[in-house]
């Protein structure tokens, strides 16, 4: 039987490796932030770095990136045209390098569903054994309103409950020493923390059930839109018996078998149907606490003289420059040695770094955005329609720069236009031939179904073939199943779900 070796020893390898500087992570970084999240970005480094300050808007100048530094150099030189052009694409991982501290938005203190349910239940004369049971349930329940589980679960999680504090209230209570009060105590709690049935959580759960909002706490879709009808006083009507007794024929507007079911017309059906529309499914989301989303639009296309203009909105953001009192400490080289020398290349070198990263962010943000007006133009005069087909590898072949940095750019980015406030990916898109030969944007194709299911009579709504035909009549080759899958996309039924007696 062999046996190995075991010991240590040392050897030497040579091998390549691609790492990546910490800089060009952040330089990525700052091409993917848009404005907000920049402002933060360049505050932290303001406040990091004593070579940079924020210049006022009278005194604005022109920073000069490489200074007299010919004796002493401050560090290794970046090509930033070279790093763009290369998409960043060198290797490595981020974390190796650095760990850079995560801005997050801070939320406004806002009232959400449950507390709002708890408030209500509190207002009633309930007594502190029905409100615990009440709070387990508002509990189960999910953000859009609905009972997230059996009502049997938050039984068993309430009874749970009580068997944990049990031990400690009834020690509490055997510690009173006058036996009367202490017999009368241990009564009363044995009372209040007997074990939850599932009648008593039925009946909380119909307490619950009438809160505002209207159809909280419903096990169901339908069982929400039964308890906004009662609510409502209806619910002996028309809609509620179509609720209650063929709800799958409702959501699938079999109109006729529901007609002959009830003994009424198919226009009756219809208006019942009508008003149910208007009753809310989820009736939770309203009170969801999700933070308002502000987009602040970071380049701002104008019409002028009859041409469109490009400007980037960094009107908000701090103008950096090298403090000159720190520059002349980097020059004076009798300070500039050890550890002195270290900090100062660093400091400056990080600097220049920036303000050349944040212009070159600037500047790649007014190329793209230049081909996009250039090559949409008819969308900006002529509205959706006439959007074109564009890629990605269009725009950065244009420019001259590497696909994903063309990506970094336009993602999470806003553009303010003379048609409204669009994200710039929102002018990315596939394309459908056209009998010109001529592209035209799916985006395009998919205004044109919607606009021609809006005009179509609602008796003899379009089919998904005839509406295939219209587009040919208007000179785009598009397949019947391109045109089921838009029609999908954009929530609209099929042809035999909207037809309207």
């Amino acid at each position: 039987m062999s046996h190995f070796s075991q010991k240590l020893y040392q050897s030497a390898q040579l091998r390549q490796e691609m790492r990546i500087n910490p800089r060009l992570y952040q330089a990525m970084e700052l091409l993917y932030m848009p404005l907000l999240d920049l402002e933060q970005q360049i505050a932290q480094e303001v406040a990091e770095n004593p070579f940079l300050e924020v210049t006022e808007a009278e005194t604005q100048q022109e920073v000069e990136l490489k200074e007299d530094t010919k004796d002493e150099p401050l560090g290794d030189d970046v090509d930033w045209e070279d790093i763009l052009l290369d998409g960043f694409d060198v290797g490595g991982r981020k974390q190796q390098y650095e760990q850079r501290e995560a801005f997050e938005p801070t939320p406004v203190e806002s009232q959400d569903l449950h507390d709002y349910l708890n408030e209500q239940l509190r207002l009633l004369a309930l007594s502190e054994r029905e409100v615990r049971l009440g709070e387990e349930i508002i509990g189960d329940i999910d953000d859009s309103g609905m009972l997230a589980c059996p009502l049997d679960e938050a039984v068993r999680g309430v009874n749970a409950w009580l068997d944990e504090v049990r031990p400690t209230a009834v020690k509490n209570v055997e510690e009173i020493e006058d036996d009367e009060e202490r017999a009368a105590e241990l009564a009363d709690l044995e009372a209040l923390f007997k074990p939850y049935t599932l009648e008593e959580a039925e009946r909380m759960l119909t307490v619950i059930q009438a809160l505002d909002p209207p159809g909280v706490g419903a096990r169901d879709v339908r069982e929400s839109i039964l308890i906004q009808l009662a609510q409502r006083g209806e619910e002996h009507g028309v809609a509620h018996r179509i609720v209650s007794d063929h709800f799958e024929s409702l959501i699938n507007h079999r109109w006729n078998d529901i007609a002959r079911a009830l003994g009424i017309t198919p226009k009756e059906v219809q208006d019942a149907a009508d008003g149910i529309s208007h009753l809310d499914p989820k009736p939770g989301l309203k009170h969801s606490v999700d933070p308002d989303q502000y987009v602040i639009p970071d380049l701002i296309v104008e019409k002028i003289d009859g041409e469109y203009m490009v400007f980037a909105n960094d009107t908000s953001l701090p103008r950096l420059r090298i403090s000159q009192s720190y520059l002349d400490v980097a020059k004076d080289k009798k300070k500039f040695t050890g550890e002195n020398k270290e900090f100062i290349a660093s400091k400056m070198n990080s600097a220049n770094w920036m303000i050349q990263a944040i212009e070159q962010r600037r500047q790649t943000m007014l190329k793209v955005m230049n081909f996009i007006v250039d090559r949409q133009r008819e969308f900006f005069e002529r509205g959706v329609q006439y959007l074109r087909p564009l890629t990605l590898r269009e725009v950065a072949d244009h420019i001259q720069m590497h696909e994903s940095t063309v990506s970094r750019v336009t993602n999470k980015k806003f553009v303010q236009t003379p048609r409204g406030v669009y994200a710039l990916k929102y002018f990315f898109s596939s394309g459908l031939s056209t009998v010109s030969g001529d592209d035209l944007s799916a985006r395009a194709v998919r205004d044109k179904i919607k606009g021609m299911v809006d005009g179509e009579d609602t008796k003899r709504p379009l089919t998904d073939q005839a509406i295939v035909s219209m587009l040919k009549s208007d000179g785009v080759q598009i397949a019947r199943r391109t045109v089921a899958k838009y029609r999908e996309q954009m929530g609209i039924l099929p042809a035999r779900m909207r037809k309207r007696v």
